[in-house]
């Protein structure tokens, strides 16, 4: 059999694919299927005694603490609801910090004495479970020994039904804390990041009149950027299966230069998948908006509408789940990692984050006239002091092996972290600087020069696609969190350095007026005393460019280029001290995350590393010695033929053979060697020497792959993978 039969055969299958019509039910109207599989406040309200209702509301929308007396009518209420839906389980779903979702599954049913069984779900254990923890990360947190760990329930995220072919389970979202009380998750420090913030975002609207404002909370859209392949393709690659990115791959003839891509129109059989995988995020509630192709050969996007913070990101990891699920079943796989293919874009997820509540709107609108609305430049100025002071925290919020592929290229942001406000508001706080701003750049129209079209809006300031955290009119976008990432952790360090910035302006105008300053003065002086001490981190210019890093310097900014740079400002006196002093993590909690991240780095290197021994040692070499030998049986015969025979494509091919197998030994090397106690040491030398041993393999491959003969290589190609859909 020829070594790229399978490849062959899956390019055959693909080609026959017939995308099943993915439709919604007969007398079914889309709007009738979104949230109709969530326990959400309006099935409560019909379902739920009223004193229990205005309870839990009270909970949801005011950040009241909950009663737990109303627990077990809730549970019955949600049990009876599920069980209706299909139900025979139900699930704590839980975010460990893996990154990844998880879930213990228990029957609502209980055995009696007389061979029956009945249906119950209590209160109690709607409130609190407790799964085994002694096999979840913890960074130190627990000895390995140590199992017992506790969810609890959030009622800020409802319930839902997860549906399966073989039964339906009552999912419900809640923190995880270990038997010490210590985040064991990512949830429990949004919950409390997202208390913080409210804490002295009300601080400064009472300063500005709004003395029972309703509670602030921060608001999140994520941006999902992700790869589909055939499964065929997928099945094929050890490299994919497990490192999530391919490890070998000669560039294509082709690949994005043209843009025909992006925004093109959607292939059918792609466009099936959306279609069937936003049907099922309509019924769990997930406000998915927006879908279109991305840059790169292959990769979509999905951009949902605004939420909570805290629901929003629940529902980022479900549309993960989602995505995988439903992609298997149109005979595709779903691929979230940064940079699963080299040589074209990566992927991201662009965190979308504004402040605000349902009486005010996002405080982060600027208005018609900036320069006027003192209440926007306080909280964009709260940004401004954040970000500077903590953009190595953000960084790190975002730092892993995997993204490292992806920050800093010209495909996204750097990993220096700047702010881009946009002409209009940066000539706003330049004005404020210089001694008060008395006007904002306006609008402007742009003539198309067709009748039949009107003139276009035109904004006060274009948009800057290389900045990390954006400005984009009526909220910031952090541009540099990768696609397989959580987005809680960007959310925790968002909301976090938010409550100390609010802190700071809140207590400086507090302490001016209270000395009998007049508030607009005082609002001004905090303004400009800002700019004139963190106004160095915005930048409105190239971030591509090459001068923006020694520009970046002489103002004082981190460049962290790698996960390995950024993971110390975790354990920084600052960050533990802003952590600590706003209730989000202790000391201990804030370690636990360094070495976490130090693990998960060494693990994911190490893993790739093996993978690419094995792959170059067992597929590639083979299959280029045989090349070799083929090549050297035909010298062999024409000369004995008496024909002067070329050797120069048997020279080609020696060389890089030569290559791969000294690159092998060295890489072989490199894994053996001994690692030191220190998990920063051991990082270190996987990221300088493993790294580059790796990077060394995959040169000589990737020139063999366009040398040997198409009939003996058998890994699917970067032109198969990212064109045969």
């Amino acid at each position: 059999m020829s070594a790229n039969k399978v490849r062959l055969q899956a390019i055959s299958e693909v080609e026959s694919y017939v995308p099943p019509a993915i439709t919604f039910d007969i007398g079914e109207e889309p709007g009738e299927v979104f949230g109709s599989n969530v326990f959400s406040v309006s099935v409560m309200q019909k379902r739920l005694p009223k004193s229990v209702y205005k309870s839990v509301l009270a909970t949801i929308e005011k950040s009241a603490p909950l009663d737990p007396l109303v627990a077990d009518a809730v549970a019955s209420a949600m049990k009876d609801w599920a069980m209706e839906k299909g139900a025979t389980h139900y699930a704590h779903v839980f975010y460990p910090l893996t990154g990844l979702t998880a879930e213990k599954h228990d029957s609502f049913l209980d055995p009696v004495g007389d061979g029956t069984a009945f249906a119950s779900f209590s209160g109690k254990t709607l409130i609190q479970g407790e799964p085994d923890a002694s096999s979840f990360p913890n960074g130190g947190l627990r000895n390995t020994f140590e199992a017992r760990g506790y969810t609890g329930w959030d009622v800020m995220s409802p319930a839902y039904v997860l549906e399966n072919p073989n039964g339906n389970t009552l999912c419900i979202p809640t923190i995880f804390i270990s038997m010490t009380g210590e985040a064991l998750d990512h949830k429990t420090p949004i919950l409390r990041s997202q208390q913080a913030m409210a804490i002295h975002a009300e601080r400064v609207l009472r300063l500005f009149g709004y003395d029972n404002a309703e509670r602030v909370v921060s608001y999140l859209g994520p941006e999902q950027e992700y790869f589909l392949i055939d499964r065929h393709f997928f099945l094929s690659r050890p490299d994919l299966i497990n490192a999530g990115r391919t490890l070998f791959g000669a560039k294509p003839p082709k690949g994005q230069e043209f843009d025909d891509h992006y925004f093109g129109a959607i292939p059918e059989r792609v466009l099936a998948f959306m279609m069937d995988t936003e049907r099922e995020l309509f019924k769990l509630g997930i406000p998915a908006k927006t879908r279109h192709n991305e840059v790169a050969p292959g990769q979509f996007e999905l951009a949902p509408m605004f939420e909570r913070a805290n629901q929003g990101s629940d529902h980022q990891q479900l549309t993960m789940t989602t995505f995988k699920a439903v992609a298997k079943k149109h005979g595709m796989e779903c691929l979230f990692h940064e940079k699963p293919f080299a040589g074209v874009n990566g992927s991201g997820k662009h965190v979308n984050f504004s402040l605000g509540n349902s009486e005010l709107g996002s405080l982060f609108v600027p208005g018609d006239n900036p320069h006027d609305n003192a209440q926007f430049l306080v909280f964009c100025a709260a940004v401004i002091r954040g970000v500077d002071l903590y953009g190595g925290l953000l960084r790190a919020s975002v730092a892993s092996a995997s993204n490292d592929h992806r920050l800093g290229a010209n495909e996204a942001p750097p990993a220096i972290i700047s702010i881009f406000l946009g002409d209009q508001l940066a000539d706003v706080f330049d004005q404020i600087a210089k001694g008060g701003a008395t006007h904002s750049k306006e609008k402007g129209t742009l003539a198309i020069g067709i009748d039949t079209l009107p003139d276009l809006t035109k904004d006060p300031g274009d948009r800057n696609r290389t900045s990390p955290f954006a400005f984009t009119g009526n909220r910031f976008e952090f541009r540099a969190p990768g696609s397989n990432q959580t987005v809680a952790g960007p959310m925790v360090v968002l909301n976090t350095i938010m409550a100390e910035a609010l802190d700071h302006c809140a207590t400086e105008l507090e302490t001016a007026v209270a000395g009998g300053t007049d508030f607009n003065d005082a609002v001004q002086a905090l303004l400009a005393t800002i700019i004139a001490d963190h106004g160095k981190v915005i930048f409105n210019g190239n971030g591509y460019s090459d001068e923006w890093p020694i520009e970046a310097e002489q103002r004082g900014l981190k460049n962290l280029r790698t996960t390995i740079d950024a993971l110390p400002e975790l354990i920084s006196p600052e960050a533990i001290e802003l952590a600590s002093t706003y209730g989000v993590f202790s000391e201990r909690e804030m370690h636990s995350r360094y070495e976490i991240g130090l693990e998960q780095y060494i693990l994911s290197v190490s893993v790739e590393a093996n993978l690419t021994l094995e792959m170059g040692s067992t597929i590639i070499l083979p299959a280029a010695i045989r090349y070799q030998t083929e090549l050297a049986s035909n010298v062999a015969a024409l000369k004995a033929a008496g024909v002067e025979a070329d050797l120069s494509t048997l020279q080609q091919v020696s060389a890089p053979v030569a290559d791969l197998k000294a690159a092998l030994a060295t890489l072989a090397t490199a894994i053996g060697h001994e690692h030191a106690a220190d998990a920063m040491v051991t990082a270190t030398y996987f990221r300088d020497t493993v790294l580059p041993a790796m990077a060394a393999v995959r040169t000589a491959a990737d020139t063999l792959e366009g040398l040997v003969a198409d009939d003996l290589w058998s890994l699917p190609t970067y032109q198969e993978m990212l064109y045969i859909l």
